[in-house]
């Protein structure tokens, strides 16, 4: 048996809590008897055991696989010889209808995977039975800033103990056996405003890591290390500066104030900068590196339009041990169409120009794929991975050369990408053994502009943004593309037309296999090398998250976590069906029954809500304010996993002040707008929904 350190509990109450749990006896004796090998639910998961899983593959350690976030698994025994008879092992419902977002991590055969509201789900690996569930019992009322759904991308193990972040910004530690809480910490700042974890945390030397999410709605970003033993604040990172009358809290923060514009009082507006998504380490090197989002608002003729603002829209590296700024790079100065940096990073080293260098990689929002020296942050090159209209090129010193639409402070203009990205949250992973970079691609054009009466920070509505998306149809074709990039040569070795945008994340194996989710509810393999589509199975519903694989008795298992959702995927959709998020786990001659998938269907298109067209313009308003974001325009989308308003019964229409000041929809995430909207303000909005509804009715 190895000799570790126990977390915090004697052997013997180890032992009682395990079989109190139903861990499999296996693992219950593994860990007490020291019969077996390993211990149970990741007891001895540190930074020594992903390094080393890393080169095996067995487990799914962190979220990236490895800290350098290459999703690449060493793991062949699923190759293109064998591929088309991968069948379903076993599937476990999730119990959700929002979007599941989450990567799985599988450690010693028990599998720890996040639903919506961040209710986590311990199961076991090899069945799919489950284990237990931790629910953190966030309010579900609206009242945390909701751009893009309750969403999680998963959690961390370590040392014996599940660490997940909440939707409320809390940091939890779970005891990976029982599934009990150990500890919490509420990792706001400002409990006045909407921040919001959707991340998964990262542990390494005994830190867990994490930042924050609500750049919308006035927050202003941070990274911070807890003690993973205790939960105590062990260092923290602010992206944006705050008020410069007051101390700076470290010279990083005085070098950023000197790129913002004080007039503005950007401070009052949080600045945003906030670090939503994934993160990678250099142990060697004693970094951590995260990309950081759009600044706040969104407009910079509200910020100062030659205010570079730092260090929003930036990769930066911090040193792993005190927090402290390392470098950074800025890829959007003065970003005013959303284009966040916070893609998932990859560190790889490279040959380029005929020497080996310590490489980031990157593919942001804004459409450019990017290298740079991860030692110290300089610019190698970058090339747009797709057409875009914000800039002519990069120029040799990193910095982008804007056109018209980049630079607008005051016209409105097509976003393209617009700002759902040319990539996003989901995924992207990298094959050492072909040299490529595999990116879930997209282009969802916006028309956009500054929203000339915006005052300052909205504290009725939350939305930070001084924009408005104009009713105008935007250029640009809507697309999704699984891109294999080559990141020397800086182009495409070969692309996939998926059909449609928001696919999922890449997971890349030794087998030379590619495995996606798409849009349209389906799971596929393609051949790594050439893009040949090799297998595809449906899934039941549309995939945002990224698979896993692993190893259990020899046997390589496929895993994807299903379920549609996200900013996009609330209001849109690209599927015949709407099944919930639900865990499907695929292997070599598997023969379990898929779950029967729910259909689809849109109600008649509203009619018979009485209204005067007179409000409708004003209804507009209040609607692309409050209700656009979750239901979409009304009868004009379809609806995603939220209901288009366009196409719901009668009853909840005409009832419309019910509906948003009793919440009967609480449960489900629908805010509660008493005090928010009047009943004269519900009137025009009704009218705005029938009102568009009868405008494409055919005559």
């Amino acid at each position: 048996m190895i000799a570790m350190p126990l977390p915090l509990f004697s052997i013997s109450s180890r032992c009682k809590q395990a079989a109190s749990a139903l861990v499999s006896c296996w693992a219950v004796l593994s860990f007490c008897v020291g019969v077996a090998g390993a211990a149970p639910s990741g007891l001895l998961v540190d930074e020594a055991m992903i390094v080393a899983n890393a080169r095996s593959g067995k487990d799914w350690l962190s979220n990236g696989l490895d800290y350098a976030g290459t999703r690449f698994s060493r793991l062949k025994n699923i190759d293109s010889s064998n591929v088309k008879k991968l069948g379903l092992a076993w599937s476990y419902s999730l119990e959700s209808t929002r979007g599941v977002e989450a990567t799985p991590i599988v450690v010693d055969g028990i599998m720890y995977v996040t639903a919506p509201w961040a209710v986590v789900h311990a199961i076991d690996a090899r069945t799919g039975k489950r284990i237990w569930t931790y629910d953190p019992k966030t309010p579900r009322d609206g009242r945390w800033g909701d751009c893009c759904g309750p969403v999680n991308r998963g959690v961390a193990v370590y040392r014996g103990k599940v660490y997940v972040g909440s939707f409320d910004a809390r940091l939890i530690a779970i005891d990976a056996v029982t599934g009990k809480k150990v500890w919490e910490q509420d990792t706001k700042t400002d409990k006045a405003r909407m921040i919001t974890i959707t991340s998964a945390p990262y542990v390494v030397r005994g830190k867990v890591i994490i930042g924050n999410g609500g750049g919308e709605f006035g927050v202003r970003g941070y990274v911070t290390a807890y003690d993973a033993e205790t939960g105590t604040q062990i260092w923290r990172w602010f992206v944006t500066p705050g008020d410069p009358a007051k101390p700076f809290e470290d010279e990083s923060q005085a070098m950023a104030a000197l790129t913002w514009d004080p007039s503005t009082k950007y401070w009052e507006n949080g600045g945003g900068g906030n670090v939503w998504n994934t993160m990678a380490i250099d142990t060697e090197l004693n970094l951590v590196y995260f990309g950081t989002g759009q600044p706040g608002p969104w407009a910079k003729a509200k910020r100062g339009a030659a205010s570079d603002g730092l260090y929003t829209a930036s990769i930066v590296a911090l040193n792993l041990d005190t927090g402290k700024y390392a470098w950074h790079y800025q890829e959007n100065p003065r970003d005013t169409s959303d284009y966040d940096s916070c893609m998932d990073l990859i560190l790889a080293d490279l040959k380029i120009d005929n020497r080996v260098r310590k490489v980031i990689l990157h593919a942001p929002k804004n459409g450019f794929f990017y290298v740079l020296d991860r030692t110290n942050g300089k610019f190698i090159s970058a090339k747009n991975f797709v057409d875009q209209t914000w800039a002519f090129g990069i120029d040799p010193n990193g910095r982008p050369i804007e056109t018209r639409e980049g630079t607008s402070t005051d016209q409105p203009f097509d976003a393209i990408p617009g700002p759902a990205g040319a990539h996003n949250w989901q995924a992207m992973s990298y094959s050492p053994l072909t040299g490529l970079v595999y990116i879930p691609a997209q282009n969802i054009p916006f028309a956009l502009g500054t929203d000339a009466d915006w005052k300052g920070q909205d504290n009725s509505f939350g939305l930070n943004l001084a924009m408005v998306f104009n009713p105008r149809p935007p250029t640009g074709k809507a697309f999704g593309r699984l891109i294999a990039w080559d990141p020397v040569k800086q182009k495409a070795a070969w692309s996939n037309d998926l059909g449609a945008p928001w696919n999922g994340g890449t997971l890349v194996t030794a087998g030379n296999l590619v495995f996606q989710g798409t849009a349209n509810a389906h799971f596929k393999a393609f051949n790594a090398s050439d893009g040949k589509q090799l297998w595809d199975t449906p899934v039941g519903s549309g995939v945002i998250a990224a698979p896993v694989t692993y190893k259990i008795d020899g046997k390589q298992y496929v895993t994807i976590a299903v379920g549609w959702g996200g900013v996009y995927g609330m209001t849109q959709r690209h599927s015949e069906f709407s099944t919930g998020g639900t865990v499907y786990t695929f292997a070599v001659g598997g023969k379990a029954k898929m779950p029967a998938f729910t259909p689809f269907t849109l109600g008649p298109l509203l009619s018979g809500v009485k209204y005067d067209p007179k409000d409708m313009n004003d209804g507009a308003a209040l609607y692309f304010k409050s209700c656009v974001y979750c239901h979409g325009v009304p009868a004009i989308d379809k609806g995603g996993n939220i209901a288009n308003l366009g196409y719901v019964d009668k009853s909840y229409i005409e009832n419309l002040g019910s509906v948003l000041f009793d919440k009967p929809f609480i449960e489900q995430g629908m805010p509660d707008y008493t005090g928010r909207l009047s009943n004269e303000d519900v009137k025009k909005i009704k009218a705005f929904i029938q009102g568009t509804a009868d405008s494409i009715r055919p005559k």
